[in-house]
């Protein structure tokens, strides 16, 4: 069973690298990008490195995780 989340941003499939969360029509692993930014290298090094995935693509996840993140720890509420 294929599942896309955002807006054709990301997906996971049991048959593409096990059921990973890869980038939407890609075999790149999330994690990847994730792995190049904590290394401390730019975006656009990924994104060349990686060119099936678009910037859209990489920012679209960014921007979900960090509305994921808010939800998950009540963001809007006073501390």
């Amino acid at each position: 069973m294929l599942m896309d989340w955002g807006h054709d941003i990301v997906s996971r499939d049991p048959e593409v690298l096990n059921g990973d969360l890869v980038f939407a029509r890609t075999r790149v692993p999330v994690k990847n990008l994730v792995d190049y930014l904590t290394a401390g290298d730019p975006l656009e090094e990924f994104l060349d490195n990686f060119p099936g995935v678009s910037w859209d693509q990489a920012e679209g996840y960014l921007r979900m995780s960090l509305r994921a993140s808010e939800e998950s720890v009540g963001a809007g509420t006073s501390g």
